[in-house]
């Protein structure tokens, strides 16, 4: 699936960017059998416990759902500049009402 390798590139490309120190670690969670993707980071920082999801997208129905976008761009400006169509992303961590205003899929 051509859209699996482009959002599994884009979030390679974060975790490469982001890196990893001594304390914090970026992980990259791909399950390719239900199409979910995930880039989390988990350590700690100062004894005070870092983790969550930077970013997560499923594919769903030959659509990618963007679950969350931690990122400060927008993970949907990176995923057209790589050849996928607006109509074919949807912003799921907006509500439905919102994503009405946008240039992406509603679902």
């Amino acid at each position: 699936m051509r859209y699996r390798d482009i959002v599994e590139k884009i979030l390679r490309d974060y975790a490469e960017f982001l890196g990893n120190d001594d304390q914090v670690q970026i992980e990259l969670v791909f399950d390719r059998e239900r199409n979910r993707y995930i880039l989390v980071e988990a350590g700690w920082q100062n004894d005070y416990r870092i983790y969550g999801s930077l970013l997560h997208i499923d594919i769903i129905n030959d659509k990618l759902w963007i679950q969350h976008d931690g990122t400060e761009e927008g993970i949907a400006l990176e995923l057209v500049a790589a050849g996928i169509p607006k109509e074919h992303i949807i912003l799921a961590f907006k509500s439905l009402e919102r994503r009405k205003l946008t240039d992406f899929a509603v679902s």
